[in-house]
């Protein structure tokens, strides 16, 4: 293996670490900013518990990335198996589903009820796609207030449908984010007779002036993007700008 002061090795896994750490500073805000959209639209559904279901592996399993409502907490990780319950079906079919009594539909998932204690009772299920692909599915349960629940309407499905769209759009980029965050750690981390030096070396790295200066971009960036469509053209302008600048390796800094 090149060693740390390979000056190839060197370019290359300081890059890394740059896209490690932007991808970690970017992730939470895109997580963030997902269950603030999942608020906004359960209320224009007059629901409070909605959540975020993700594609888990290769399999079709889906997991529960974001979740709002009594039950918020134990639902976030919590698995359904492929072709489980409405989501499942959903995920797999592409077709959005609206249920008025889940304990007397056949494709209910009921096991997530028992490890929370909620009681499921109506469901608006609506794929989230991006692209030509269905990454996941946005889910709003039961109605305000005290059963029995009236059903969704077909003009809140189509106003699910309209919310999925912009929140597909945050999952794919908090995914995205999260796979260069989890790859790049796992190979900084990787068992190795010259991890001990790879970490010194990391730490010079992630102290340097330059580094520091990176993530107060990445920062700046961030704010500047949540703020409208004009803001984020901006910023996509910003970045590509600090791309160029820095294939030319001209400078040792970014920000003066």
């Amino acid at each position: 293996m090149p060693q740390p002061d390979n000056g190839d090795f060197s370019a290359k896994l300081r890059r890394l670490v740059e896209t490690v750490d932007v991808a970690n500073v970017l992730t939470e805000p895109l997580s963030s900013s997902i269950k603030s959209l999942l608020t906004v639209s359960a209320a224009q559904i007059d629901c409070d518990e909605a959540s975020v279901l993700i594609r888990d592996g290769d399999g079709g399993d889906l997991r529960f990335l974001i979740a709002i409502g009594r039950v918020a907490d134990q639902l976030l990780n919590l698995r359904v198996p492929a072709g489980k319950g409405i989501a499942g079906f959903v995920l797999s079919s592409g077709q959005p589903m609206a249920i008025a009594d889940a304990g007397e539909d056949e494709t209910f998932y009921a096991e997530v009820d028992k490890e929370t204690g909620y009681s499921t009772q109506t469901i608006l299920a609506t794929p989230l796609r991006h692209g030509d692909d269905v990454i996941g599915v946005l889910e709003y349960i039961n109605r305000r207030g005290e059963p029995p629940f009236a059903p969704f309407t077909p003009e809140e499905m189509d106003r699910a449908a309209t919310f999925a769209g912009a929140i597909a759009s945050l999952v794919n980029a908090y995914q995205s984010a999260k796979l260069f965050r989890d790859l790049g750690e796992n190979i900084l981390s990787a068992d190795d007779p010259d991890a001990v030096s790879i970490r010194a070396w990391l730490t010079n790295v992630r102290d340097s002036a330059e580094h520091r200066e990176m993530m107060d971009l990445a920062v700046l960036i961030r704010e500047v993007a949540s703020r409208g469509d004009a803001e984020r053209n901006l910023a996509r302008e910003i970045l590509e700008s600090v791309i160029r600048f820095s294939e030319k390796g001209e400078a040792t800094t970014f920000l003066g």
